[in-house]
């Protein structure tokens, strides 16, 4: 069995059913779609996936910081960037 990774869970069919009632349920959380209590989606509010999106850039600028570090090439300080 797959782990469900939602504090709240809903069948497809209660989805179909009342769609704006499992939102207004699970408030700014993400909900498990499951099927045959399975989950095959997550439901996510645009804030939370607003927020999801940045960590996922912080985490790929981050990465890339620290592969262009880990080439030890000179340093240029930079005053102001309008100088480039």
């Amino acid at each position: 069995m797959k782990e469900i990774l939602a504090k709240y869970s809903v069948s497809i069919s209660e989805l179909k059913r009342s769609p704006s009632n499992v939102l207004n349920k699970a408030g700014n959380k993400a909900v498990a779609i499951l099927n045959h209590n399975t989950p095959t989606a997550y439901l996510v509010p645009s804030s939370l996936y607003e927020k999801m999106i940045n960590l996922i850039d912080d985490y790929a600028l981050s990465k890339e910081v620290e592969r262009v570090k880990s080439k030890n090439e000179k340093v240029i300080m930079v005053d102001d960037i309008d100088e480039f």
